[in-house]
């Protein structure tokens, strides 16, 4: 199913600061919330704002250089959930053939975020981790965080 990342958030919990991905199906009303470190976050925020700081950070060195040597980012599927941990593919175009590559779902969607590829989810994984978008009203956005 086709999604899009809604944003970012930041939430308190007994064990310190949360950061989740919300992945956002196009036709559902809930979400699927991926939980992901504050560094792997605000690149992804960063991508979605393109947000650049001068010199660029490990995903867009990643990106420029598939780029010139004639790659591209076709799509972004996050296919599996295995023991409460995502798995995510890149999927890829190069000069020579198209290839899937295993990724972490955040290196996968802080690509999408910088290049606006296709996000996918695959039904059965939406259907396990799917939650209230509600859930997520009150949570901070990761810039109201960082900027703090």
């Amino acid at each position: 199913m086709k999604a899009a990342i809604e944003g970012v958030r930041v939430a308190g919990t007994t064990d310190g600061p949360a950061t989740i991905v919300l992945l956002a199906p196009e036709d559902d009303e809930d979400v699927l919330p991926i939980f992901i470190g504050i560094e792997e976050g605000i690149s992804i925020a960063r991508g979605l704002d393109a947000k650049g700081i001068g010199r660029p950070l490990t995903h867009d060195l990643l990106l420029d250089v598939m780029e010139e040597l004639g790659g591209r980012v076709e799509k972004v599927v996050i296919s599996d959930l295995r023991e409460n941990t995502y798995i995510a593919s890149l999927h890829l175009r190069t000069p020579r053939d198209a290839v899937v590559v295993d990724a972490r779902p955040s290196d996968s969607l802080a690509l999408a975020a910088r290049t606006n590829c296709p996000v996918e989810i695959a039904e059965a994984v939406f259907e396990e981790g799917r939650r209230p978008r509600e859930e997520f009203a009150d949570v901070e956005d990761i810039w109201e965080v960082v900027a703090a």
